[in-house]
């Protein structure tokens, strides 16, 4: 009979009903945060290989060694044929003149 007066009294008060999940929510969530951001400094201290960090160096591209080495291509025989749409079937327009896929202008 104690018990039932108890869980009566319980299901009645809001605080207890509404607040203390919501308190166990936020305080919960930041310790649950807490630790996700811990893993990021983490990661930071891991160190890779000096092996493999030797040979990322030597492998090192940068811009202007791409752009060197496409500004002498000529591009003004170009073309620009567009792949097939989802709904198209990509062996019949990949025989196709090029020109035959512009629309029609009237």
């Amino acid at each position: 009979m104690f018990t039932h007066a108890l869980t009566r009294a319980l299901r009645k008060n809001k605080t207890l009903r509404y607040g203390v999940p919501m308190l166990l929510l936020v305080v919960g969530g930041s310790f649950g945060l807490r630790e996700f951001s811990q893993i990021r400094y983490d990661a930071v201290k891991i160190k890779i290989d000096p092996e493999l960090e030797k040979k990322l160096k030597m492998n090192e591209v940068s811009l202007e060694s791409e752009y060197e080495k496409i500004k002498d291509s000529a591009f003004e025989d170009w073309k620009n044929i567009r792949g097939p749409r989802p709904w198209e079937d990509p062996q019949l327009l990949q025989g196709r003149n090029p020109e035959s896929l512009k629309t029609k202008t009237t």
